[in-house]
């Protein structure tokens, strides 16, 4: 055998043996290979985070207790009084007026009296019976767009059964700030002060049973 063919032979060896490596090393850096890894990845990674559940919040609520009722006083009425409570019920009276100092007088109307509250405030003598006939249950009064002093005859609990009648006897027209004055200087009282027919002569009266 002649040199030449020997060493045709011996390249021939040599690729024979290096194309095997070389196919190892194209697979390791095949682009294709590679990014079909990153993507299968990717998409693991994002399935992951699109079906966690987002945190929630519980919506916060505004509602008085069962043990409560909230009434407004706008000019001249009251709002949102119920038919009927439950005993212990305790009224919160919010004053939702720019300009009128508003109160709610809670005072129980004899069992005997069968008349709604709007005959009996009209008749002068229904009035100044249902006025002068032992203190009121609850007085709360409030200055314009607030709540403030609040209760100054009870808590504003109503715990006796029977029917109530809800009235405003604060003059109308009177600065607030000079009424709430003479009310304070009055110690629960009623105040020595001047001004318009009561608010109950505008119609500021309701009524309510308390049952059960």
């Amino acid at each position: 055998m002649s040199a030449r063919t020997t060493r045709v032979g011996a390249i021939g060896l040599a690729l024979a043996l290096l194309l095997p490596l070389a196919a190892c090393g194209d697979d390791e850096d095949d682009p294709t290979t590679a990014g079909t890894t990153s993507t299968t990845e990717a998409d693991s990674g994002t399935t992951g985070a699109e079906t966690t559940a987002p945190e929630t919040t519980e919506a916060v609520t505004t509602d008085p207790p069962a043990d409560e009722v909230a009434i407004t006083g706008v000019d001249f009425a009251f709002e949102g009084v119920p038919e009927t409570i439950a005993p212990g019920t305790r009224l919160v009276f919010t004053n939702a007026s720019t300009a009128e100092v508003h109160e709610i007088v809670a005072v129980r109307i004899d069992d005997g009296e069968a008349r709604p509250v709007s005959e009996i405030v009209a008749d002068p003598a229904g009035i100044g019976s249902l006025l002068g006939g032992g203190p009121p249950a609850a007085v709360i009064v409030a200055a314009p767009g607030g709540s403030d002093p609040g209760a100054v005859v009870g808590d504003g609990t109503l715990t006796e059964p029977g029917r109530y009648a809800l009235i405003c006897t604060i003059p109308t027209g009177v600065d607030p700030q000079e009424y709430l004055d003479a009310a304070a200087a009055a110690q629960g009282g009623p105040p020595a002060i001047e001004g318009g027919p009561p608010h109950f002569v505008e119609g500021m009266v309701a009524e309510l049973a308390v049952e059960g």
